[in-house]
């Protein structure tokens, strides 16, 4: 189990990475409302109390918006290229494709994760 966290943390650090890396060169590819999100999040040491940063339930639809608007994007891509308009290479679709594969799979890893933990509470003993 350990081997597919391991997996899938890397597929989002390697989504992350082309995203910072496509916004740089071309800014072709739009950063997802989920990371933005994530990165709102985190606060510097100091402001530990601050309440400033957005809920747990604002950052988990955020990032399933971010998810849906890759899903989206892809199913776009894909239906321009069937039908052969000029802006959607192939290149394109496919890197949208799995880009809202990695996407798609962390968010399911991310609800496991807590099912499991809402089990592991539900199932101690009082």
């Amino acid at each position: 189990m350990t081997d597919s966290i391991t997996s899938v943390l890397s597929q989002i650090r390697a989504y992350q990475s082309q995203l910072g890396q496509a916004t740089g060169i071309g800014g072709d590819v739009a950063r997802s409302d989920a990371i933005q999100g994530l990165q709102g999040a985190i606060q510097a040491p100091g402001q530990a109390g601050a309440a400033s940063g957005p809920s747990f339930s604002e950052t988990l639809r955020g990032a399933i918006n971010g998810v849906s608007a890759a899903q989206e994007k892809s199913g776009a891509l894909q239906r321009a290229f069937e039908l052969g308009e000029p802006g959607a290479d192939l290149a394109r679709v496919m890197v949208a494709s799995q880009q809202s594969q990695v996407a798609f799979r962390a968010t399911v890893e991310v609800r496991n994760r807590l099912v499991q933990a809402y089990q592991d509470v539900m199932n101690m003993p009082l």
